[in-house]
This record gives structure tokens, C-alpha cells and sequence, in this order.
């Protein structure tokens, strides 16, 4: 079963990334030492897509150098 929405958000909030807001469901967050922000979308609750849990645990990975 796949990750909630809420817990990419809670992830990347973990690891020091900060919400900059959105419009509508998406929210972008941004760290110093990733270049360009990470999106996501969708409601808290919803099941999060393939592409999403891909794009943070790169964006994590990025932060930690």
C-alpha cells in the first residue's frame, strides 16, 4: 500500500524542507541545498502516486549531501 500525502509531507518537513504554500491542494517546499522546489499535490489523506514518493526520497537524498 503506497504512502499518504501526509507522509511525504511529514517527511520532508523531518528532514528541514519548509512549506512556501501552493495553490489549491499543492504545496511547495524548498531547502537550501536542493535546487528548486518540491511539489506535491493532493489532499492529506489521499494515497500518494508513484512519481511523488519518488521525487521526495530524491529531494531527502539531495538534502543530505
Amino acid at each position: 500500500m503506497p504512502p499518504k500525502i501526509r507522509e511525504l509531507i511529514r517527511d520532508l518537513e523531518r528532514c528541514g524542507f519548509v512549506n512556501e504554500g501552493g495553490k489549491g491542494s499543492h504545496r511547495n517546499f524548498f531547502h537550501p541545498k536542493v535546487n528548486g522546489p518540491v511539489t506535491i499535490s493532493g489532499q492529506a489523506g489521499h494515497d500518494a502516486r508513484h512519481y511523488q514518493i519518488d521525487k521526495v526520497r530524491r529531494a531527502i537524498e539531495e538534502s543530505k549531501r
